[in-house]
């Protein structure tokens, strides 16, 4: 290993896929939980990548997406002020192993002693202390070849987490140890002899490294998915602010974690356990776990009225939720959708979303306000042969230049300023004034002013979905 008097800069790698189907119906398809304020008043993606704020020892963040939501992660970045060094869009979901080699890959071309922090965008860590003192310490392990992944210090015996026991401890490394083994989900009997014996942790899914050290590794064990994730950036493109990852190589990886693809077979892996009040946020119960609890036990957000009930998580997003004589139960309402289980259950809301699914209810995949690069979208009503949508434009945003076959639209101005192109016609339209687009017309919308641009749209034809668009222009880059 080698011994550096200068510590090398960390590159945070934040995991933003996924799509926390058990946290439905808050988390859906088009608008998963890692893009939700669940635990505070930002965004768990949000509250992540500002973990990492300070500029010497941290770059800029690398934050790996799917293209549907590239828009979002753009947009909260943003929100927030921290411009990341890239934004890199998947093709498939192909686990982590692929996601960190990509990540490494580019941080090897531009940092080569650099250290890859790689870390799920959707957890929660109520320590932030304790952990950059942990990152920290492990630092100086990653920095002389040492693979290291975060272990939790479990504090029950939890049996949804998998286990990582400690092996002996590393010399010249405070606080660090060997990774025995890796151990899957265990039974409840065996997560309470792990709690009692000690010498275990939780696997956080948290990894430091340096960048060199991970692909060589990888190299001698994963060789061919090495080659993908290379030839994949080797035929990468730059689409405005995003880097979009060659589909056809990447494709051709075979899914894998990284605890499989290296860390259960490097003989240069550490754990370091630590207590800082992290959590995976897998389930409603784990959100009352985190939530701040009344003299009941229960945690309630949001419109909701409760009588003699006790130990429950209840949350709404808009209706009123009353809830009376029951306990140890999850009641969450949104706008179009009402889930109640007991705790207990909790873990099988996402069988229940796999079958809604094989339903084909539109409720699992999206909200009825729907998030755009130019705005959002809301469906008010609708019924056969019309729909109609309130719609808000962000000031300076435009939507693309497009056509409809099958349907026509009717435009009512409700607040600010829309500037129309209808055809040949470019005007202007202010509060309580209303255009026609016909089937068929070349349209754009756009706000030129200063505030959100707020209207009323009413869709009329024999077919209203969203696939019905041609985009002729498109500022934002999309077919």
């Amino acid at each position: 290993m080698n011994n550096r008097s200068i510590a090398p800069r960390i590159h945070p790698v934040v995991l933003a896929g996924g799509t926390g189907s058990r946290l439905w119906p808050l988390s859906r398809m088009l608008y998963p939980k890692q893009f939700l304020p669940l635990a505070g008043e930002k965004t768990m993606l949000q509250e992540t990548v500002l973990r990492f704020t300070d500029g010497k020892t941290f770059a800029p963040p690398i934050v790996l997406c799917n293209d549907e939501h590239r828009f979002i992660v753009a947009e909260q970045l943003r929100a927030v002020d921290r411009l990341p060094d890239a934004i890199v869009l998947e093709p498939a979901a192909r686990s982590t192993a692929p996601a960190a080699a990509i990540a490494a890959l580019r941080v090897a071309e531009h940092d080569p002693e650099g250290l890859v922090l790689v870390l799920p965008a959707d957890h929660v860590i109520r320590k932030p202390q304790a952990f950059a003192a942990a990152v920290g310490n492990a630092a100086k392990a990653a920095a002389n070849g040492r693979l290291v992944t975060f272990g939790i210090k479990p504090s029950t015996p939890e049996t949804g987490y998998g286990y990582i026991k400690q092996g002996k401890p590393l010399t010249g490394f405070k606080g660090g140890y060997a990774i025995a083994k890796f151990v899957e989900k265990p039974s409840l009997a065996t997560a309470k002899r792990f709690l009692a014996g000690g010498g275990y942790a939780w696997n956080s899914g948290i990894f430091l490294f340096g960048a060199r050290t991970f692909l060589e590794e990888l190299e001698r064990f994963e060789p061919d998915m090495l080659a993908q994730c290379r030839a994949a950036i080797a035929g990468a493109k730059h689409d405005l602010d995003f880097l979009r990852l060659d589909a056809d190589s990447f494709g051709r990886i075979k899914a894998n974690s990284i605890d499989y693809a290296v860390m259960e077979r490097t003989s240069v892996g550490a754990v370091v356990p630590v207590e800082m009040g992290w959590s995976d946020v897998g389930s409603w119960t784990a959100l009352w776990d985190l939530g701040r609890k009344d003299r009941d036990g229960n945690v309630a957000l949001g419109n909701v009225t409760a009588s003699t009930v006790k130990g429950s998580y209840l949350r709404s997003e808009g209706p009123l939720l009353a809830v009376i004589g029951l306990s140890d139960v999850v009641a969450v309402a949104t706008k179009d959708a009402v889930l109640v289980t007991s705790k207990a259950l909790s873990q099988d809301v996402k069988t229940l979303v796999a079958e809604l699914d094989r339903k084909g209810m539109s409720e699992t995949k999206a909200h009825p306000t729907v998030y755009r690069p130019w705005g959002s979208y809301q469906c008010i009503d609708g019924a056969d042969g019309f729909q109609v949508k309130r719609i808000i434009v962000k000031p300076g945003q435009k939507l693309s230049l497009q056509k409809h076959a099958r349907r026509a639209e009717h435009w009512v101005i409700v607040r600010g300023t829309a500037r129309i192109t209808r055809d040949n016609q470019v005007f202007e339209l202010f509060a309580n004034q209303s255009t026609y687009i016909p089937l068929g017309a070349v349209h754009r919308l756009e706000n030129p002013g200063n505030d959100p641009l707020h209207l009323i749209e009413v869709q009329s034809g024999d077919y209203l979905g969203e696939d019905d668009i041609v985009r002729i222009e498109d500022t934002y880059g999309r077919n």
